[in-house]
């Protein structure tokens, strides 16, 4: 697994935490700065899995909002909490990440969904990360022909 893929992993925990337990993030952080300290071994994911739970607590609004945008008949707060930080993370690389290509963001966001959720999971974070990547609005045109049929 590259560092890049255990800091994915890495970032999903502190999200998921974050989550279920209703804490905020920079509270999560600071735990897990600790736990770096005293586990040098795991050090070479740290810096992106922070940059990714940093990244996504500064702009979670829009996150939420482009993934409200593209997840047909899904409300954010309906989605189970493991779908809901995997696309956060995936939306997060995809508008946020520019060294990180499309493809790759959206097959380690499946590919997180496909081991750690349930069985329908996978599919959904691909539909809603590959509209979001090919700029897709929630009707399947593009954000611009969307916005030339208003």
């Amino acid at each position: 697994m590259s560092a890049r893929s255990k800091a994915r992993k890495r970032a999903l925990d502190m999200l998921y935490v974050a989550e279920v337990r209703e804490l905020p993030i920079a509270d999560v952080l600071a735990t897990e700065t600790v736990r770096h300290l005293d586990q040098p071994e795991r050090a070479s994911s740290w810096d992106y899995a922070r940059q990714i739970v940093t990244g996504i607590d500064e702009a979670r609004y829009e996150i939420d909002g482009v993934i409200a945008d593209h997840a047909q008949g899904w409300s954010i707060a309906r989605m189970p909490v493991l779908d809901r930080c995997i696309l956060r993370m995936g939306v997060w690389e995809l508008r946020f990440n520019p060294e990180v290509p499309d493809a790759v963001a959206i097959a380690e966001a499946v590919e997180l969904a496909q081991s750690l959720s349930t069985d329908d999971s996978a599919g959904f974070v691909n539909g809603v990360l590959g509209a979001v990547a090919s700029g897709r609005g929630p009707s399947g045109r593009t954000v611009a022909e969307d916005q030339e049929s208003r």
